[in-house]
């Protein structure tokens, strides 16, 4: 494990040299700084899994370095790794790398004249994801926590130029910031119980000081999902991701489609021991993971803007994933944590593709016919979205099979959990087939330019053969790791499994027969006062931000307005205007005058006098 510390430090070094050439450094010296410290880091990677391989497979912790030391609170930087880092290390330095090097092409025209700027926040924010999971104590997993909050501020404003741009940056950093606040919380609350902060003993304690659960561990975990939803914009703090997509195409891709919004998943299935010393918690982790992918898969159906259904389907999967931790298939949360990742890159790239060679396009009603123009673009999108639908053979079927499948046989919610998973598995194939149709069929609007690389469209294809035969494998690295020993053992041939795989064929079907041929007309519900109000609501994310900006803007602002004089700040006034009044009335006594001060001398020694005189009387 000699090379452990390489894996976040090449990305901190990469972003020092970017950072300190204060833009100055030309676009191919960026790029080579930016891709190739991901790509050293993602070679560093492979070194260290045969390395942990080769010993047995066995968790190691490399210290670095003391971070403080206050009286006993001695947390230092240490680095883990088992299979469950492992695993995400590799999806964020492999993948990440692929975005990188795709990122090299996209931004090479970029009129905003940021290509250093932009790779150095990049470069920083995969230092802080390396940092997240790979850090041995629950301080380091929230500074890394923290900094990809921070990155995401930044990679989302890149086109800082636009007010909405910069409006939707600060909404993400606010939003997430709810959620890190009751993270916060949490830990404090762990440390406050167990005197540690570091994962492992906290997991080992939590069972040996709560072996039969109570109100305090229900209340660690439920503080922890609320950090963990803000991050991975589930409800009820999924605003933020839509208004996200402002920025770059590859950003997309890393942040809010391979690991940012993963980083909640990731947190939950560390702390696991947690959940189940509580399944009133665990229970609600699943529960906010079938509100929003049953949520966003029909808001997706509703979206004008390839990217926005892109992140809506993004919501939407993730909910998978927290449906899959609270019915306890952690080991199937973590494997579509991996599959997703290969898949929902691979789109938001092509997606990047098609929108470049539409001169910055992203409305897919003003796009169509693009199949024979765009085909290694037009090839990705069809092998992304059928591995996001679920079909047979792809890497996408064996990970939400595990999980839809875990979820039926859930004893405390059964079929309602499966019946959930499966109409949004269903909406997923139509949005799916919706957004191919329009995209790609029928009559070309805009007619595209191939703005296409070599460095762009290599790693479309890797992700191409990812997203079809990166399932085959399944995941044995999480096997020692996580409570379920394992991905289950699934017969394809029982009859709710059959009905599981048979959906996303139905929902293309209809998709088919609605936005092809159009076999089915749909015009009639669409434009009925019904159809339109629901339109509209979906369309707008379920009213949430509606809901949010009565509840809590709009009041906060009325206050702000009623107290723009600041309560607060009249009463330090007021202490100001009395010593400033203090200080006139003294003035007046110098004036520099020579008979004015013997009259006050002598108007004193008469009261002193006085003074005297009533005291002896």
């Amino acid at each position: 494990m000699d090379y452990l510390q390489y894996i976040p430090a090449l990305p901190l070094l990469g972003f020092f040299i970017l950072f300190c050439s204060q833009g100055r450094l030309a676009r191919w010296p960026s790029a080579i700084v930016g891709v190739g410290s991901i790509g050293l880091a993602a070679l560093f990677t492979l070194i260290v899994g045969m390395d942990y391989y080769a010993q047995g497979a066995e968790p190691t912790t490399l210290f670095l370095w003391t971070w403080m030391q206050v009286g006993d609170f001695e947390p230092a930087i240490r680095l883990y790794l088992d299979g469950l880092s492992l695993v995400m290390t590799g999806v964020i330095t492999g993948v990440g790398f692929l975005i990188h090097m795709y990122a090299s092409g996209y931004m090479w025209d970029d009129e905003e004249k940021g290509y250093a700027r932009f790779f150095a926040y990049m470069n920083l924010f995969v230092f802080a994801m390396l940092m997240l999971v790979l850090g041995d104590n629950l301080l380091t997993l929230f500074l890394g926590w923290e900094g990809v909050g921070l990155c995401s501020y930044l990679l989302i404003g890149f086109y800082h130029r636009d007010p909405a741009n910069g409006y939707a940056a600060r909404k993400a950093f606010v939003v997430t910031r709810v959620g890190d606040t009751f993270m916060a919380l949490g830990l404090f609350l762990l440390y406050r119980e167990l005197g540690t902060i570091e994962i492992q003993e906290v997991l080992t304690l939590a069972q040996q000081n709560w072996p039969d659960g109570g109100s305090t561990v229900t209340l660690v975990g439920l503080l922890l999902l609320g950090g963990a939803v803000g991050k991975s914009a589930q409800v009820p703090l999924q605003t933020w991701l839509p208004d996200a997509m402002a920025g770059p195409t590859p950003v997309s891709a890393l942040i809010h489609a391979a690991t940012m919004v993963t980083a909640g998943v990731y947190l939950i299935a560390r702390m696991h021991d947690i959940y189940l010393l509580s399944p009133d918690a665990q229970l609600w982790v699943a529960v906010v993971g079938l509100v929003t992918l049953f949520i966003a898969s029909f808001t997706a159906l509703c979206q004008t803007d390839i990217k926005r259904i892109l992140a809506f389907s993004t919501m939407s999967q993730i909910g998978y994933m927290f449906l899959a931790l609270g019915v306890g298939a952690w080991s199937a949360a973590i494997f579509h944590l991996m599959t997703h990742a290969f898949f929902k890159a691979l789109l938001f790239l092509a997606s990047g593709s098609v929108i470049l060679a539409l001169h910055h396009e992203q409305n897919i009603f003003k796009m169509g016919g693009l199949w024979k123009k765009l085909p290694i673009p037009f090839a990705s999108m069809l092998i992304g979205s059928i591995a996001l639908v679920a079909l047979p053979g792809t890497s996408g079927f064996f990970s939400k099979d595990a999980i839809m499948l875990t979820a039926a046989e859930n004893s405390k919610a059964g079929m309602v959990f499966w019946s959930g998973a499966a109409l949004a598995a269903f909406m997923t194939a139509l949005y799916t087939t919706r957004m191919m149709m329009i995209t790609f069929f029928g009559q070309t609007k805009t007619e595209p330019h191939d703005h296409s690389k070599l460095n762009m469209s290599a790693p479309l294809l890797i992700l191409c053969a990812l997203s079809i035969l990166g399932g085959w494998f399944g995941l044995p690295a999480v096997q020692s790791v996580l409570p379920d020993g394992g991905l289950p053992e699934i017969n394809h041939f029982e009859p709710v499994a059959i009905v599981t795989m048979v959906i996303p064929f139905f929902g293309i079907l209809v998709g088919w027969l609605v936005y092809g041929p159009k076999a089915i007309n749909v015009d009639g519900i669409r434009n009925s006062q019904l159809g339109v109000n629901l339109t509209k609501f979906w369309a707008s994310g379920w009213g949430f931000d509606w809901l949010y900006d009565r509840l809590i803007c709009r009041p906060f602002m009325y206050l702000a307005e009623i107290n723009k004089g600041d309560v607060i700040d009249a009463i330090f006034r007021f202490v100001a205007a009395i010593a400033r009044g203090m200080h006139a009335l003294m003035t007046l006594t110098q004036t520099g005058r020579l008979r004015w001060y013997a009259a006050n001398m002598a108007v004193g020694l008469l009261l002193l006098l006085v003074i005297v005189v009533l005291e002896v009387v």
